[in-house]
């Protein structure tokens, strides 16, 4: 059977994707930062865990070890989000959201390509709506996205002589810890700006905090991301670009075609954003 990797396993999407790759008859490596995620995973059937931190170069190097001598597919799926407005976000936060998101992801895919090449394997990135539409308090994030993108869109060029594909999928709002733990997310926001910083951005923070029931009620669930994460595996014909559902698709469509001065009252009007 195929086998793949999956990195983020431990929750939301990335546990998704394992569950429903592994009920297809895929041999899944879910990759994990914390033992206790790795014993629960591993105890799945055709599921192995390994430590992976994708920032963690004694993870990486030991990666190679971990993984059965054919190797499938890569689907690059741990990612955080750093939210805030930038003028807000420290250097070292902003560090970090691009080592996790875009440095951490390259990591991977370099470590397994070898693999990829002898089997002709396909490579998936976990992106999201925000790759291709910048958002406020979200522009760390999105940032991340963006160049995710682009060196997806590098390596499908590269990698074609050896018929390795790399497919994006973009998802937008999801039922994960991200919209249930978002009032946090806004406290935690607000708590790391200063006090001038704070009343200067107190009516963005109040639209974020508007927009928490919306967005809860039309995230999606999990498991439709994997469904499309199977689709961009499995397809004779596969895309280069993957939107979940039809509402992203659209918006990507729509927005990127606007003036900038015609998107920018758009976006900002639905995000409730001064």
């Amino acid at each position: 059977m195929p086998a793949v990797l999956v990195t983020g396993a431990s929750r939301g999407i990335g546990r998704a994707i394992v569950s429903h790759l592994s009920t297809l008859g895929w041999d899944v490596i879910a990759g994990v930062r914390r033992s206790e995620d790795a014993a629960v995973l591993g105890s799945l059937p055709r599921v192995s865990a390994v430590r992976l931190d994708v920032t963690n170069s004694d993870d990486l190097e030991a990666l190679d070890a971990a993984l059965p001598a054919r190797l499938d597919a890569v689907v690059n799926n741990a990612g955080i989000v750093v939210g805030g407005p930038m003028e807000t976000i420290g250097v070292d936060e902003l560090r970090r959201q691009l080592e996790v998101n875009v440095v951490g992801q390259m990591a991977v895919t370099q470590a397994v390509l070898p693999r990829l090449r002898a089997s002709r394997g396909r490579i998936v990135f976990i992106s999201s709506v925000n790759g291709r539409i910048s958002t406020p308090l979200l522009g760390a994030y999105c940032a991340s996205k963006f160049a995710l993108e682009a060196a997806a869109d590098a390596l499908r060029m590269e990698l074609r002589p050896w018929h390795i594909g790399v497919h994006v999928v973009e998802p937008a709002q999801t039922d994960t810890d991200l919209w249930e733990n978002a009032e946090q997310t806004a406290d935690d926001l607000e708590a790391a700006m200063s006090a001038e910083q704070r009343v200067l951005y107190a009516k963005h923070v109040a639209g974020f905090r508007k927009m928490i029931p919306l967005s809860r009620r039309i995230a999606v669930p999990v498991d439709n991301v994997a469904k499309v994460v199977e689709e961009a595996l499995t397809a004779k014909r596969p895309h280069a670009r993957y939107p979940v559902g039809l509402s992203p698709a659209v918006q990507m469509a729509v927005l990127n075609r606007l003036p900038s001065s015609v998107s920018d009252v758009l976006v900002r009007k639905v995000l409730g954003q001064p």
